[in-house]
């Protein structure tokens, strides 16, 4: 790789991961224009299955397994993922090198033909909302009452004709990110706050995956991190992982970097959303970066290795997750997603 400056890249084979995986490699040709970066395309076990709800797969590793597989036989140097995506803990010898400037983390409303130029709220009664996600099911449930939410399977594409060529879904919530790289943002009707709906841990953003050890690689992409993203998914990340929250129970966030302060905000909802608990707590994550080489060098924080952010403030900001979750467990969150997981598992 030296000699000839060539870095290959993986990217899941469905049309918005290439739409990912180029904005990544256009900004690494931005920065680094004598390297030749080449694309390898591949499918995932999670993109194969797509009759079963996302919460009973259960698995994040079915989106990411083959992915690291090629990175671990040297196939590729780096893999490009939507954050959600990845675990908070990855396997040995995997970090992910980089975590771009988030997009727009929050959910949309996307409405069928027919209800164009609607909100949730002035949809008929009954009307029937798509929605693969535990979280966005609980949250919505609880809000809005009169709407019944049933799962939908399928790629960005794949639901979008769901909605529009049938008369099954009224409504199907996205994600705005997904909707935005594809280049459809016209289609969003609506974008649901955090009053409305919290965000999932790491959405919005792209996490580059790469081999812990590989120090040329890794060196490479860092420069790709986004300081604020970082921080913000880092406190999602330890938030999640204390909680041991996953696809199959409903876990939210929104979290808010503002003059050195980053706020987050974390809940657990029960199946239906009737019952919950959500707190906000902050920290300061004000710190200089010091220029200390030593066996600090590459300590990993929820599996993300950020050497150009400050190490003070990516700890901050993990200590500000896991105090979070150790506080809604307190509160009884523990007993709200075992429910949660069982209730889950039995439908």
């Amino acid at each position: 790789r030296e000699c000839s400056g060539h870095a290959a890249l993986l990217s899941a084979s469905l049309q918005l991961a290439r739409i990912q995986t180029d904005s990544v490699v256009e900004m690494l040709r931005e920065l680094y224009p004598n390297l030749r970066f080449e694309i390898v395309a591949m499918s995932t076990t999670g993109d194969k299955i797509l009759d079963t709800a996302l919460s009973k797969i259960g698995e994040k590793s079915l989106f990411t397994k083959e992915l690291e597989n090629a990175l671990e036989r040297n196939e590729v140097d780096l893999v490009v993922h939507s954050l959600k995506d990845l675990p908070t803990s990855l396997p040995p010898g995997f970090t992910i090198g980089a975590v771009c400037k988030r997009e727009n983390p929050l959910d949309a409303v996307v409405f069928h033909p027919k209800n164009c130029g609607k909100t949730l709220s002035l949809l008929p009664e009954k009307s029937v909302v798509g929605t693969s996600s535990l979280r966005r099911a609980a949250q919505l449930k609880k809000k809005f009452p009169q709407l019944e939410f049933r799962d939908i399977r399928g790629n960005l594409n794949t639901r979008l004709k769901k909605l529009d060529e049938k008369e099954d879904f009224s409504a199907i919530i996205l994600a705005a990110a997904g909707l935005k790289r594809m280049g459809w943002e016209n289609r969003i009707g609506q974008l649901l706050s955090p009053e409305d709906c919290l965000y999932a841990v790491g959405q919005g953003a792209l996490a580059v995956e790469v081999r812990a050890k590989d120090q040329e690689i890794l060196n490479m992409v860092s420069a790709l991190h986004d300081a604020n993203t970082v921080l913000c998914c880092i406190a999602e990340r330890a938030f999640m992982k204390r909680l041991e929250g996953g696809c199959s129970v409903p876990v939210a966030v929104n979290t808010m970097l503002k003059d050195g302060q980053l706020y987050l905000t974390g809940a657990v909802y029960s199946l239906d959303g009737s019952d919950s608990l959500k707190e906000t707590m902050q920290t300061s994550v004000n710190y200089p970066q010091r220029n200390e080489d030593g066996p600090n060098d590459d300590v990993q924080h929820v599996g993300i290795t950020a050497k150009n952010v400050p190490g003070q403030a990516q700890e901050a900001a993990e200590n500000l997750g896991v105090e979070l979750a150790s506080l809604l467990l307190s509160k009884g969150a523990k007993h709200i997603l075992s429910v949660a997981r069982q209730l889950n598992d039995t439908r």
